[in-house]
């Protein structure tokens, strides 16, 4: 915990970044994007590896380290990448973070993920990854590639989206995210976009949809479909590492999402590794507002009460957790 807050991150990926295993120069441009966020937004004072240090395998006992052992993180999502058309195991493989996940089970959650457009295989891997594995949740992204050219396919598709949907309740998971926003690589921006969620959420209403990255830059209409389905989410991965080096742009977005939201449709991601936890979890906790913005566009003040839902109260009543339960088993380990 930091302070009083319990802290469950929404999303690290144990990455492969070494250039050899992108499958030509589209999975290494996604690769050196992925650098670029963590050399350009870590704070001054704050550690930033040279590219040939962080370009590398990552190890998931580093994970484990990062997130547990130097930050103030009690619980932990494992999330895969299934970039398998741009990366030989596709970036952040599945069964890496299975593994990661089964080292800890009581703090670390594993997100399973498929290709929807593979169709009966993408269903029976979902069925090996919740039976087999413990896949809690599913995690999707939109766009993907065929020899490095984007190949995106929608939420909203009653033929490629609908059946894993269907699969995951059959499974007993009513917890889906899905990448937006943040194009990278040769993604085109326009695949990244939102529009799709108000299908997907409209015909699925007890499942509860994450949009990862709160849908930046499409952060407005991310709002207005958070207010309007009570099933949308927003998760903060990768927009908190704004709050040191841009604090008055993360205040605004924060501010958007809470205003039109509110604080318990926001859940907290770290990226690790990415981004260390710790510098952005202490940034957080000491955050507040610009009262300008409060009293210019009407923004709610993030209050002590709202801290402590976005970094893991929020997140755990996602996963059906009790709060005050998971804080006292966590503690006692009974």
């Amino acid at each position: 915990m930091i302070r009083d807050a319990f802290v469950f991150d929404g999303v690290a990926h144990p990455f492969n970044a070494d250039l050899k295993n992108a499958l030509g120069p589209p999975g290494e441009m996604f690769a050196q994007h992925l650098y670029a966020f963590h050399a350009t937004l870590t704070p001054e004072g704050q550690p930033v590896l040279p590219a040939e240090e962080w370009l590398k395998q990552w190890d998931i006992s580093e994970i484990q380290e990062m997130v547990f052992a130097q930050s103030d993180t009690d619980m932990l999502v494992s999330m895969p990448l299934p970039l398998t058309d741009l990366f030989k195991d596709g970036l952040a493989p599945w069964e890496e973070c299975a593994e990661l996940a089964a080292r800890d089970p009581e703090r670390i959650v594993f997100w399973g993920t498929v290709n929807p457009m593979e169709g009966r295989r993408a269903l029976d891997l979902m069925e090996r990854q919740v039976h087999e594995f413990g896949a809690k949740a599913f995690k999707f992204y939109n766009t993907r590639y065929d020899y490095g050219q984007p190949m995106p396919w929608r939420m909203d598709d009653p033929r490629v989206a609908f059946p894993v949907f269907e699969k995951a309740q059959e499974l007993g998971i009513n917890l889906i995210g899905v990448h937006k926003g943040v194009p990278l690589g040769p993604q085109p921006i326009e695949h990244t976009q939102t529009w799709d969620m108000d299908g997907a959420a409209a015909n699925f209403p007890d499942i509860n949809f994450v949009i990862f990255h709160v849908g930046l830059p499409f952060l407005d209409e991310t709002c207005w479909q958070l207010i309007r389905h009570p099933n949308l989410y927003a998760s903060l991965a990768a927009t908190i590492d704004f709050i040191v080096r841009a604090p008055r742009q993360f205040a605004e977005v924060l501010g958007k999402l809470l205003f039109w939201a509110g604080e318990d449709k926001i859940v907290y991601g770290s990226e690790a590794p990415i981004f260390h936890p710790q510098w952005a979890l202490e940034a957080f906790m000491n955050f507040q507002i610009p009262q300008d913005l409060v009293e210019g566009y009407g923004y709610p003040q993030l209050t002590d009460e709202a801290k402590r839902k976005i970094l893991g109260e929020n997140l755990l009543r996602l996963h059906g957790m009790d709060v005050e339960e998971t804080k006292r088993h966590l503690s006692t380990g009974a």
